[in-house]
């Protein structure tokens, strides 16, 4: 049985289906929670506002967008630096001969993805001087609020 491309497609075939089909699964539990509530205050007589059904979300802030930013960043930059270092420990075993040792793909995708987490960490920071004063100012109308 050839592993490699059984791995290859649990990766690239059945794990984007399986993402899909968890998030969707989320929403439909959601929106069937919801409708189950509507449901029960029907039945009571209560009165729905209308807003419920629309199950709207509150849209981010500044400062919840920075920080998703630097998730992302911080995760593509750990993914790209253990690919770096797989390549580089499986190219001194083969001697970076291609035909014999996936290692100068994993070290290609390693960089790439590194250099991709880098300039995101780059944006988190010039965004976070950049925005300081709006953050602030929606913090503050946020304490207000409530």
């Amino acid at each position: 049985m050839n592993w490699d491309l059984l791995v290859t497609l649990g990766i690239c075939v059945a794990l984007p289906v399986l993402i899909i089909w968890l998030n969707n699964r989320v929403r439909l539990n959601e929106t069937n929670k919801r409708a189950e509530v509507m449901l029960k205050a029907l039945e009571a007589g209560k009165e729905i506002d209308p807003e419920l059904l629309k199950g709207a979300k509150r849209p981010l802030t500044l400062k919840e967008k920075l920080l998703k930013r630097l998730t992302c960043a911080c995760i593509t930059s750990l993914i790209g630096v253990a690919l770096l270092v797989m390549g580089i420990i499986t190219s001194k075993a083969s001697s970076w001969q291609l035909s014999e040792s996936p290692a100068p793909l994993g070290v290609f995708a390693g960089g790439v993805l590194l250099a991709i987490g880098v300039s995101l960490l780059a944006v988190y920071f010039v965004g976070k001087k950049m925005l300081a004063k709006e953050i602030a100012a929606q913090e503050q109308e946020m304490t207000q609020r409530q």
